[in-house]
């Protein structure tokens, strides 16, 4: 099966991606599944669980920015109110979620120490550069977590680039270490100034 793990829809202030085109999308590109993955809310996740869908597994998630790096938490059903590193993964653990490292190398203060504390490690980032996702692989090597792939799709376009596959059930092979990864990157620069403009854009319509 496969799952893209990292989506980011609307509520997340770089993305216009809205719910039912990010299901349109997945389900074009036969996804078995999708994490919805917001900057610092869960809204995305369940306004998009919200729309019916056959054999399409929906998790709700939130991408939480904290002083050390983001960290992803995946099958949540409350906002994460802590933007602090220690006390965002409690928050994640007390829910029952699963707490993901994602594109380590990327944004983050000491990686090697922070992928110790979490349950899983994003080995591939669609969004990473070939160089920060070799530094993953390079990474599980020494810190033996169950790994994860996902798009960081912010556009519609990028979603399916990053793929976790499992043979399970997506949480008990996450928590078994039962998953594989498989990608392509994104054009680096052009996905990462999209959502920089949109950001400055939405950001500007909400003053």
């Amino acid at each position: 099966m496969r799952y893209d793990l990292h989506i980011h829809s609307k509520y997340s202030n770089d993305s216009i991606s809205t719910p039912d085109n990010i299901l349109k999308i997945a389900k074009k590109k036969g996804l078995n599944g999708i994490a919805i993955t917001d900057h610092n809310t869960i809204k995305g996740g369940l306004e998009t669980k919200k729309i019916k869908t056959e054999n399409l597994e929906i998790i709700v998630g939130a991408e939480i920015k904290t002083e050390l790096g983001d960290i992803i938490g995946l099958f949540l059903n409350e906002e994460i109110k802590s933007r602090t590193f220690d006390e965002v993964l409690e928050e994640i653990s007390t829910q029952g979620g699963i707490t993901i490292l994602p594109h380590p190398y990327r944004h983050h203060r000491l990686p090697e120490y922070l992928a110790r504390k979490v349950d899983a490690i994003e080995i591939f980032n669609a969004r990473s550069s070939c160089k920060q996702n070799a530094q993953c692989s390079a990474l599980i090597k020494t810190c033996h977590k169950p790994i994860t792939a996902g798009s960081d799709a912010h556009m519609l376009f990028e979603i399916g680039r990053g793929l976790t596959i499992s043979e399970d059930c997506i949480e008990n092979a996450l928590k078994k270490g039962m998953t594989s990864v498989i990608g392509t990157e994104s054009n680096h620069y052009f996905g990462h100034s999209l959502s920089f403009i949109l950001e400055k854009i939405k950001g500007k319509n909400h003053e």
